[in-house]
């Protein structure tokens, strides 16, 4: 039953306003109601309809769910034959991508032969390196497809022969298709097993990789070292290592390296690089023509002139220096850009060792057999030039023979220098003990003149004390004495050391002068003797490098005193006892001028004899060669004998007939004659004594009386 409108409620009230007036609030409300009713009234149609519907919703959920029971084994099968489609293509698919890989390798092919034929044909050289390179790349490009082929060919292989046993075993498609999975199986498995193994080992990759063999010789072979012959004999030329290949060759050998090295042909890249390289350093060394270094051992060169010996020892020098800073930095240069990118560098350092082995072993071999010769002391110097050579290259042979590779060589290095030290040291002392001993075998000089061993150990020390060979003798020194001593030891600086070594092959020299000099029978030759050479030796160190090193007043101590000496016992003996002869003690008793002239007259004759005497001595026996000796020891022996001369001569002439004696300027000239320097006294002074020449004046000149003890004077 419906329910009253609620406006139906409301009572009418008296003396309300008519209804049917004119009421706006009461139209409004009618006009509501009247679209309330309405609402209800289609709400009441929608219910009815939404229950009609509710009715039609479950037949057609029935309707459905009938057809879902239907439709679900079919969406099984459509998953299933999905997830086989999914599975044929994942098998599929890398036999695609490696037919999609031999089909590049036959077009690479087809490009390699069109490079090789454009490669004849180039004559220019820049052009044919191009080229090459073009070709390199190519073969590259084939070698990386061959290379995908043989990885992706097995496991394409792998997945077909599964998805086709599958297929076999559940047989999820039709037999069309699983015989065709089959085929291809097959034809891609022989693929894999033949075409494969003929591409990589007998196609035209092979021959390509051959032929980058050959013209990565032939490019070796074209890289030479220049201007070698020109560095020989110029000492001022700078031995600065150079490229020996252009950027565009070196690029080409490094690439053709990287590419058989790939290829599985290192072995082959290393030992063409180092046959090649080898022959190439061997060969510009060779245009210095070292002939030398044929000779090697100790016996073959100590049958070697010595002035043969000389010169191969200053070729070796500088050959030497030249293969290791031009020649062998060049070598490795040219090995670190071509192979140092192959093998992540590992190999290049072996390389350029396999090259220079053999060359540093002809030198190596050379030097030991030199320092394991014999000790004769002329090889002093050479030695010490080869010494001296050696330590100005020990930094650069470590650096270009660094890290293990070059150790044998480095360690050969060092057992050279120590050779040359040890045999340095044993020639400088021997020839000390050679000194020492009177070794030279000689009986002293019948002239008195210098031994020519002393004038030989001088100049060679001399020569030892100059700039050029004192710095390494005292390193030599000082190493010898720190191996001995051990590295702990405080050695003594590089000049004390040369110092006294030098000091005690002086004082050798010494004492085999006074053993010489203790051999003369005739006392004052062997003063002229002990004179002649310590003046030498003197003279000829004195403002040198050897005198500076020794010291000034140890050279005067040792030698100039002595000389000084030996110079005044020769005047002594020599012209004191003539002048002796001379002395007025034995006139003072005589009682008569007959007695008196009769002594006067001795002594004259005995002075003479005796100036007789003497004078063949000097012309026969007593040499001085020095000039500067020669005239300090006539201007004293003037002074001394013709001083003395004169002096009897004024007071005694009267008692001497006027032609048995020399006037005073006339023996003075004698005297003076004989000192100087190789001319003899003329034999008209000795033929008759009473002939002599006297004045011209036939009188004697008045000379001043001077001391009759000035023979004591030195």
């Amino acid at each position: 039953m419906d329910s009253p409108h609620p406006l139906s409620l409301v009572p009418y009230r008296a003396g309300s306003m008519d209804p049917k007036e004119n009421d706006p609030t009461l139209a409004k409300l009618q006009s509501v109601c009247s679209d309330l009713k309405k609402l209800l009234h289609n709400s009441a149609d929608m219910e009815s309809s939404l229950e009609k519907m509710d009715t039609k919703f479950d037949a057609v959920q029935e309707t459905l769910s009938e057809v879902s029971r239907r439709v679900a084994p079919l969406q099984s099968v459509a998953i299933a034959a999905k997830a086989l489609e999914t599975r044929i293509n994942r098998a599929v698919s890398p036999a695609l991508v490696v037919l999609e890989s031999f089909k590049l390798s036959e077009s690479l092919q087809r490009k390699l032969l069109q490079l090789t034929s454009e490669l004849s044909s180039k004559d220019a050289p820049k052009k044919r390196l191009k080229a090459l390179i073009k070709y390199v790349d190519c073969v590259d490009k084939l070698n990386d497809a061959i290379g995908s082929i043989s990885l992706e060919c097995e496991p394409a292989i792998q997945k077909l022969q599964e998805v086709v046993e599958f297929l076999s075993r559940t047989r999820a498609t039709d037999q069309f298709r699983t015989h065709r999975l089959r085929e291809t199986l097959i034809t891609l498995k022989a693929l894999y097993e033949t075409e494969l193994e003929s591409m990589r080992f007998d196609g035209l990759l092979d021959e390509a990789l051959l032929n980058l063999q050959d013209e990565y010789e032939g490019i070796l072979q074209q890289l030479r070292h220049r201007n070698i012959g020109e560095l020989q004999g110029d000492v001022t030329a700078e031995m600065e290592a150079c490229d020996l290949g252009t950027d565009l060759e070196v690029e080409l050998l490094r690439r053709i390296s990287e590419t058989l090295a790939a290829n599985d042909c290192l072995d082959i890249c290393i030992d063409i690089f180092v046959k090649v390289r080898y022959r190439r350093a061997a060969k510009a060394l060779m245009r210095l023509n070292p002939d030398y270094l044929r000779t090697y051992t100790p016996n073959e060169i100590d049958n070697m002139e010595w002035e043969n010996l000389e010169s191969a020892t200053a070729l070796w020098i500088q050959h030497f220096e030249l293969a290791v800073k031009k020649v062998l930095v060049s070598e490795k240069k040219l090995c670190k850009q071509v192979l140092s990118g192959t093998m992540e560098g590992l190999i290049w350092t072996e390389c350029f060792v396999k090259i220079a082995d053999k060359i540093m072993a002809v030198f190596f071999r050379f030097g030991e057999g030199v320092a394991r010769s014999s000790k004769e002391p002329q090889k002093l110097f050479k030695l010490l030039d080869m010494f001296d050579s050696l330590e100005k290259l020990k930094t650069q042979i470590s650096e270009i023979f660094e890290g293990e590779a070059g150790s044998d060589i480095c360690a050969r290095f060092r057992e050279l220098t120590k050779l040359l030290v040890h045999a340095t040291s044993k020639v400088f002392w021997e020839f000390g003990l050679q000194i020492e001993g009177n070794q030279d075998g000689f009986p002293p000089p019948q002239d008195a003149s210098v031994p020519k061993l002393v004038r030989y150990a001088i100049n060679y020390l001399k020569c030892l004390a100059s700039e050029s060979y004192s710095a390494p003798m005292a390193k030599v020194l000082r190493t010898e004495q720190i191996w001995k001593a051990g590295v702990l030891s405080q050695p003594e600086s590089d000049e004390n050391l040369l110092k006294d070594a030098i000091s005690s092959i002086m004082e050798a020299i010494q004492r085999n002068v006074e053993s010489k000099k203790s051999r003369y029978r005739d006392k004052i030759l062997s003063h002229v003797f002990a004179m002649n050479t310590y003046w030498y030796i003197y003279m000829r160190s004195r403002n040198s490098e050897l005198g500076k090193l020794v010291g000034d007043q140890w050279m005067k101590k040792k030698y100039k005193i002595v000389a000084e000496e030996s110079a005044y016992m020769y005047q002594k003996q020599a012209w004191g006892a003539l002048v002796k002869l001379l002395e007025e003690e034995d006139l003072s008793g005589q009682r008569n001028k007959e007695s008196t002239g009769a002594v006067i007259r001795g002594k004259m004759e005995a002075f003479l004899d005796g100036f007789d005497e003497i004078s063949n001595r000097h012309r026969t026996s007593y040499i001085i060669p020095d000039a500067d000796l020669r005239m300090q020891l006539r201007g004293a022996t003037v002074k001394l004998v013709v001083t003395a001369y004169t002096e009897f001569l004024t007071s005694y002439s009267y008692f001497l007939p006027p032609k048995s004696y020399l006037p005073p300027d006339s023996f003075q000239e004698m005297v003076g004659q004989l000192f100087n320097g190789g001319h003899r006294v003329s034999n008209r002074f000795y033929k008759d004594r009473t002939a002599k020449v006297h004045s011209e004046s036939g009188e004697i000149k008045a000379f001043p009386r001077s001391r009759s003890n000035a023979s004591d004077k030195s």
